[in-house]
This record gives C-alpha cells, sequence and structure tokens, in this order.
C-alpha cells in the first residue's frame, strides 16, 4: 500500500479540491498519511494569487524530499496551469497537471512510477470546461463545498481565468446531493466556495439556474447546523440574498465582500463591475436586517495610478464603511495581464506603506467590531484549535472566541456570552457558567 500526502497552498475552493482528490486516492487502496510521515507519493495543490507562488511551491518541494528522497512528487492547481514548464525544472518534480487534468491524476500518472523526464499533462486553460464537484471532509470542523469554478468577469489585475477557465457550475440538485452527504456527518458548518460564486448557474455555458436557487435550496438541508458564504461580488449580492439570509433557518449573519478599491477611478482601471456607491448601498443593506453582521472586505493596494490622494479616497471610505475587517493584498504584477501593460507603476515602497496602514485600520476595525458585540449571546462553534489551555472557535457572526480547554467542546456548538477581549485579540466567554447547551 504506497503511502501519499498532500499539502495545500491558497483558497478554501483548493482545499476542497485537495480533499476530494485525497479520498480518491484513498478509495483506489493508497493510504493517507501527514507530510512529514516519509510518504512515497506527494500531491501539492498550488496558489497563484501572490508573486510568492514560484518561492512557496520550490520550499514545498525541497522539504518533501528532505523527508522522502526518493518520493514522487506532483504539482497541481492554479500555479501548475500557468506555468506548467517552469514547474517542472524545479529540482525533484515529477509530475505537473493543469487544471483539466488533475482530477485524473491517478489515472493519468498509473503506477507513479518515477521517468528520466518530468511528466507535464497540462491542456490550454480553453479544455478546462468539466465542472468536478468537490467538497472537503475529515480535514476541518467545517466543510468546503464547491459550487462554482472558473470566472468569466477579466479583471485587469487577476490571473484567475487563465488558471480556471471560463465560469461554470454545479447543479443545485447536485449541491443538495452533497449537501446532504454532508449532513450525514459530524459536521456542523459548511462554507459554500466557488472562484465568483454568485454567478452560479452556468452549465455547459448557459444559465440554467441562479446563486439566489442554491441558497433558497441548500437552507433546507437537515443535518447542517450553519451555512457561510465564503466570499461574493458585490454586484451578485443582490438584495433579496441579503433578505433571505438574515431570515433564513441556517445562514449566518457573515458576509466576505470584495471592494478591492474605495476610489472610482481605480474600480474602473482594474474593470470592476461596480463603483463605491453600490458597494456602500450593499454594506448597508446587510447592516440595516442584521445589525450584529460582520462584514469582510478584500482590498488592493498600489494598483498602477493609484496615487496619494486615490489612495486616500479609499482609506477614508473604509474608514467610515461600517465594516468588520479587511484583507490586504499589496498589488503584484502578474503575466499576461492588463495591469502588468499598464504605466505609473506604484513604487514598492508606497504599496507596503499602504498595505500597513490598512492593515492597522483592519485591526482597529476587528477591535471596534469585537467591543460592540461584548456582553451579547451567541453560538460558538469549537473547533480542534487549543493552545496555551484555551479553545477556540468561532461565533456565527465570526468573532474568534476563547474560554477554558474542555474536550468535550470540540466540534460543538454552545450558547456564550462574549465577556472580554484578552492580549491575543480573542473574546474570552464569561465563566464558570460560559457554556449552555443548544436547543
Amino acid at each position: 500500500m504506497k503511502k501519499v500526502a498532500f499539502y495545500t497552498l491558497g483558497c478554501k475552493l483548493n482545499f476542497s479540491e485537495t480533499s476530494t482528490i485525497s479520498r480518491q486516492f484513498e478509495e483506489k487502496g493508497f493510504q493517507k498519511v501527514a507530510f512529514e510521515e516519509n510518504p512515497d507519493i506527494f500531491i501539492i495543490n498550488t496558489c497563484s494569487v501572490t508573486e510568492n507562488a514560484d518561492k512557496k511551491c520550490k520550499k514545498i518541494v525541497k522539504e518533501a524530499k528532505k523527508i522522502s528522497p526518493n518520493s514522487y512528487v506532483t504539482i497541481i492547481g492554479c500555479y501548475a496551469q500557468l506555468k506548467p514548464r517552469e514547474i517542472s525544472e524545479i529540482p525533484g518534480v515529477d509530475a505537473v497537471l493543469g487544471a483539466a487534468e488533475k482530477f485524473r491524476l491517478i489515472e493519468l500518472l498509473d503506477d507513479f512510477a518515477k521517468e528520466q523526464e518530468v511528466k507535464v499533462l497540462a491542456s490550454e486553460i480553453q479544455e478546462a470546461t468539466d465542472f468536478n464537484n468537490a467538497y472537503s471532509i475529515n480535514d476541518r470542523t467545517r466543510t468546503f463545498l464547491k459550487v462554482q469554478d472558473g470566472c468569466n468577469y477579466g479583471c485587469a489585475f487577476c490571473t484567475i481565468p487563465l488558471a480556471r477557465g471560463k465560469s461554470r457550475s454545479n447543479t443545485v440538485a447536485s449541491v443538495l446531493e452533497s449537501a446532504k452527504e454532508i449532513g450525514n456527518t459530524e459536521v456542523k458548518e459548511v462554507v459554500l466556495t466557488g472562484v465568483n460564486i454568485g454567478d452560479f448557474g452556468i452549465v455547459e455555458g448557459k444559465r440554467n439556474e441562479r446563486f439566489e436557487d442554491l441558497v433558497r435550496a441548500i437552507d433546507e438541508v437537515e443535518g447542517i447546523e450553519r451555512i457561510r458564504i465564503s466570499s461574493i461580488e458585490p454586484n451578485l449580492l443582490t438584495n433579496e440574498i441579503i433578505a433571505f439570509a438574515a431570515d433564513s433557518k441556517r445562514f449566518v449573519p457573515h458576509f466576505h465582500v470584495p471592494l478591492q478599491s474605495g476610489s472610482n477611478t481605480i474600480l474602473r482601471k482594474m474593470g470592476r463591475r461596480y463603483l463605491r456607491e453600490l458597494y456602500e448601498d450593499r454594506v448597508n443593506k446587510i447592516k440595516t436586517l442584521m445589525p450584529q453582521a460582520c462584514i469582510g472586505v478584500d482590498v488592493i493596494v498600489g494598483f498602477p495610478g493609484e496615487t496619494d490622494e486615490l489612495f486616500l479616497e479609499t482609506y477614508q471610505f473604509l474608514n467610515e464603511l461600517d465594516i468588520s475587517y479587511l484583507h490586504v493584498f499589496t498589488y503584484s504584477e502578474r503575466a499576461n495581464t492588463r495591469a502588468a501593460e499598464m504605466n505609473e507603476v506604484v513604487p514598492m515602497k508606497k504599496r507596503s506603506e499602504r498595505s500597513k496602514m490598512l492593515r492597522i485600520l483592519s485591526e482597529k476595525k476587528r477591535r471596534k467590531f469585537y467591543e460592540e458585540n461584548l456582553g451579547k449571546t451567541f453560538t460558538v462553534l469549537f473547533e480542534d484549535d487549543v493552545q496555551d489551555g484555551k479553545i477556540h472557535g468561532f461565533t456565527e457572526n465570526y468573532i474568534r472566541v476563547a474560554a477554558k480547554y474542555d474536550p468535550m467542546l470540540v466540534n460543538e456548538l454552545k450558547l456564550v456570552t462574549l465577556d472580554q477581549i484578552d492580549d491575543q485579540g480573542n473574546v474570552e466567554v464569561r465563566e464558570p457558567e460560559f457554556v449552555y447547551e443548544k436547543h
């Protein structure tokens, strides 16, 4: 029985796909082991979002060969689709599979026998037209359920359409089947994931269903306690979806909505499909219907043409907006994107300074959001995350909670009252009566 280990870089979507591929291996009689347990085969699922994709990939391969010098190393994922030849030159790599091939790697690589030449199996991205169902299980307390893949938007800074192809989706019926399977396990929370999740419903190039159809249908699935939407474009987060989530049985009051810039000038240069006024409207709608909702924001600093004045527009817009935290990305040039050809390049020093400013703002926003919720009662899903005698978990509105460790709490939903913020920035719950059974 050959031993196989997996390593995932990047997003929730990658985690769902790695988990599904690992189950394919187990069904074929392979033994799944931890990275450090001297495996015969390594499968490394890569990301291409940041400029450090190549460095990360090389580092993981190097560590793999240290642990198991004779192992067979396979690279899959977005970076593998974008730079297959480049990856094939990394010492220790045996095979590189693209987007259209990664779910067939057992079939394509057969017995994982080493050859003199690196196998490069990466079709042109136009060949990646199938939707491959995927969800993570047994890896974490929550499950990442893939419902959509690819993107038709073509934003100026983004390589994802080049790495994953055009937008395509599962069907509502198929997603519900997967959700019911998950509901029969001990998983308490499902996170719906995709590249452009709000564009759900396209099958073989035609729109058959809408994301709202999926949201309404999956809310009825028994066995799942909580459903979270991973990330959704503001122009696709309709008032109807927000209103339904506010009154739903299972959807939690947590939205992650990419903004990228608070300047309309930069949004137009980026090729985004909305302006800041629409974004502000969505935030206000969420907060009107769900005052305790958590709203996370993606933002890019240092995009070509972002002057000091335009950056300050973004800063002031975010500072005044009722949001809860930021994911800050420092713009990096990506080959084959429109932005890479643009003039008015922002110096790296300025990019770093702006990134630091927004990260400080994010910490202030998160602290304020946590403080606003102290003294209130929420349901926490406790995870197998124990540090210094404390167990951690998240409320439905994504506040990270710390409580005295009790093994009975792992993967349990409990009602707690939020008490105070600790030195690590987590919210402690009231003790000794902090835990109440959920009915």
